[in-house]
Protein backbone atom coordinates (compact mmCIF):
# COMPACT_ATOMS: atom_id res chain seq x y z
CA UNK A 1 0.00 0.00 0.00
CA UNK A 2 1.10 3.11 -1.01
CA UNK A 3 1.44 5.89 1.40
CA UNK A 4 0.25 9.55 -0.17
CA UNK A 5 0.67 11.47 2.93
CA UNK A 6 4.58 11.19 2.26
CA UNK A 7 6.43 13.25 0.27
CA UNK A 8 7.13 11.43 -3.35
CA UNK A 9 10.27 9.67 -4.42
CA UNK A 10 12.78 10.83 -7.09
CA UNK A 11 15.55 7.61 -8.21
CA UNK A 12 18.60 8.85 -9.49
CA UNK A 13 21.21 6.48 -11.19
CA UNK A 14 25.11 7.92 -10.23
CA UNK A 15 27.13 6.16 -13.27
CA UNK A 16 26.57 8.89 -16.59
CA UNK A 17 23.69 10.17 -14.76
CA UNK A 18 24.64 12.56 -11.94
CA UNK A 19 28.72 11.59 -12.21
CA UNK A 20 30.86 11.61 -15.31
CA UNK A 21 32.78 8.00 -15.78
CA UNK A 22 34.49 8.81 -19.06
CA UNK A 23 37.91 9.21 -17.08
CA UNK A 24 37.92 5.41 -15.77
CA UNK A 25 36.07 3.34 -19.21
CA UNK A 26 39.40 2.65 -20.17
CA UNK A 27 39.19 0.02 -17.42
CA UNK A 28 36.34 -1.69 -19.19
CA UNK A 29 38.05 -1.89 -22.58
CA UNK A 30 40.57 -4.66 -21.88
CA UNK A 31 39.49 -8.30 -21.26
CA UNK A 32 39.57 -9.47 -18.74
CA UNK A 33 37.85 -5.78 -17.28
CA UNK A 34 39.54 -4.15 -14.20
CA UNK A 35 36.39 -3.82 -12.26
CA UNK A 36 38.61 -2.58 -9.40
CA UNK A 37 40.62 -0.10 -11.37
CA UNK A 38 37.07 0.98 -12.52
CA UNK A 39 35.49 1.50 -9.34
CA UNK A 40 38.88 2.47 -7.48
CA UNK A 41 38.36 5.57 -9.80
CA UNK A 42 35.06 6.55 -9.34
CA UNK A 43 36.10 9.14 -6.62
CA UNK A 44 37.47 11.27 -8.97
CA UNK A 45 34.06 11.43 -11.32
CA UNK A 46 33.21 15.16 -12.01
CA UNK A 47 29.77 16.19 -11.57
CA UNK A 48 27.39 15.79 -14.85
CA UNK A 49 26.03 19.60 -14.71
CA UNK A 50 22.73 18.31 -16.32
CA UNK A 51 22.23 15.73 -13.69
CA UNK A 52 23.12 17.76 -10.68
CA UNK A 53 20.99 20.60 -11.73
CA UNK A 54 18.22 18.12 -12.21
CA UNK A 55 18.62 16.43 -8.49
CA UNK A 56 18.67 19.61 -6.81
CA UNK A 57 15.67 20.86 -8.08
CA UNK A 58 13.73 17.42 -7.83
CA UNK A 59 14.70 17.79 -4.56
CA UNK A 60 12.53 20.70 -3.64
CA UNK A 61 9.63 18.28 -4.12
CA UNK A 62 10.50 14.65 -3.77
CA UNK A 63 12.54 12.83 -1.05
CA UNK A 64 15.69 11.59 -3.29
CA UNK A 65 16.75 8.44 -3.12
CA UNK A 66 20.02 7.16 -5.36
CA UNK A 67 19.75 3.89 -7.18
CA UNK A 68 23.04 2.39 -8.71
CA UNK A 69 24.69 -0.97 -10.16
CA UNK A 70 28.13 0.14 -7.98
CA UNK A 71 28.71 -3.08 -5.99
CA UNK A 72 27.72 -2.19 -2.18
CA UNK A 73 31.81 -2.51 -1.35
CA UNK A 74 31.96 1.03 -3.05
CA UNK A 75 28.99 2.79 -0.65
CA UNK A 76 31.63 4.69 1.56
CA UNK A 77 32.90 6.58 -1.71
CA UNK A 78 29.80 6.69 -2.94
CA UNK A 79 28.66 8.53 0.15
CA UNK A 80 31.56 10.95 -0.03
CA UNK A 81 31.85 11.95 -3.00
CA UNK A 82 27.42 12.67 -2.90
CA UNK A 83 28.47 15.13 -0.22
CA UNK A 84 31.61 16.24 -1.90
CA UNK A 85 28.98 17.69 -4.62
CA UNK A 86 26.44 18.99 -2.55
CA UNK A 87 23.56 16.60 -3.64
CA UNK A 88 21.10 16.03 -1.68
CA UNK A 89 20.68 13.46 1.23
CA UNK A 90 18.99 10.21 0.85
CA UNK A 91 18.73 6.32 0.96
CA UNK A 92 21.41 4.58 -2.14
CA UNK A 93 20.88 0.91 -3.09
CA UNK A 94 23.55 -1.06 -4.57
CA UNK A 95 24.01 -4.12 -5.84
CA UNK A 96 25.16 -6.63 -3.83
CA UNK A 97 29.16 -7.61 -4.40
CA UNK A 98 28.62 -10.85 -5.29
CA UNK A 99 25.05 -10.23 -7.78
CA UNK A 100 25.99 -10.18 -11.19
CA UNK A 101 22.22 -9.65 -12.80
CA UNK A 102 21.81 -6.75 -15.15
CA UNK A 103 21.21 -3.61 -14.12
CA UNK A 104 17.89 -3.66 -15.83
CA UNK A 105 16.36 -6.54 -13.48
CA UNK A 106 18.13 -5.35 -10.23
CA UNK A 107 16.95 -1.43 -10.67
CA UNK A 108 13.24 -2.45 -11.55
CA UNK A 109 13.39 -5.07 -8.79
CA UNK A 110 14.12 -2.14 -6.22
CA UNK A 111 11.90 0.21 -7.86
CA UNK A 112 8.81 -2.01 -7.61
CA UNK A 113 9.80 -2.23 -4.24
CA UNK A 114 10.11 1.11 -3.14
CA UNK A 115 6.56 1.90 -5.52
CA UNK A 116 4.94 -0.55 -2.61
CA UNK A 117 5.42 2.15 0.04
CA UNK A 118 5.83 5.67 -1.70
CA UNK A 119 4.83 7.03 -4.88
CA UNK A 120 7.57 6.99 -7.16
CA UNK A 121 7.40 10.14 -9.25
CA UNK A 122 10.51 9.73 -11.65
CA UNK A 123 13.71 7.59 -12.64
CA UNK A 124 16.12 9.13 -14.11
CA UNK A 125 19.10 6.75 -15.34
CA UNK A 126 21.48 6.67 -18.49
CA UNK A 127 20.86 3.05 -19.29
CA UNK A 128 18.31 2.75 -21.87
CA UNK A 129 17.38 -0.60 -21.16
CA UNK A 130 16.70 0.20 -17.51
CA UNK A 131 14.38 2.84 -18.95
CA UNK A 132 13.23 0.69 -20.89
CA UNK A 133 11.98 -1.63 -18.44
CA UNK A 134 10.93 0.73 -15.98
CA UNK A 135 8.12 2.27 -18.51
CA UNK A 136 6.94 -0.88 -19.71
CA UNK A 137 6.34 -1.32 -15.71
CA UNK A 138 4.91 2.07 -15.65
CA UNK A 139 7.04 4.21 -14.16
CA UNK A 140 8.00 7.50 -14.90
CA UNK A 141 11.39 8.24 -16.89
CA UNK A 142 14.23 10.59 -17.60
CA UNK A 143 16.64 9.62 -19.61
CA UNK A 144 20.02 10.77 -18.89
CA UNK A 145 21.26 11.31 -22.34
CA UNK A 146 23.57 14.21 -21.69
CA UNK A 147 26.73 12.04 -20.83
CA UNK A 148 28.78 10.24 -23.65
CA UNK A 149 28.01 6.80 -24.36
CA UNK A 150 30.08 3.93 -23.63
CA UNK A 151 29.79 0.71 -25.23
CA UNK A 152 32.10 -0.72 -22.54
CA UNK A 153 30.05 0.07 -20.11
CA UNK A 154 26.94 -0.54 -21.88
CA UNK A 155 28.07 -4.22 -22.17
CA UNK A 156 29.50 -4.42 -18.63
CA UNK A 157 25.54 -2.88 -17.42
CA UNK A 158 23.43 -5.62 -19.59
CA UNK A 159 25.88 -8.60 -19.76
CA UNK A 160 28.16 -8.55 -16.90
CA UNK A 161 26.06 -7.07 -14.05
CA UNK A 162 28.89 -5.38 -12.98
CA UNK A 163 27.53 -1.85 -12.91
Amino acid sequence: MTDSSARPVAVFDLDNTLADTAHRQHFLENRPRDWNGFFGAAPADPPLAEGVTLALETARECEIVYLTGRPERCRRDTLDWLAAHGLPEGRVHMRGDTDRRPARFTKLEILRRLARGRTVRVLVDDDELVCDDAERAGFTVVRARWADRSAALEDAQEREGRT
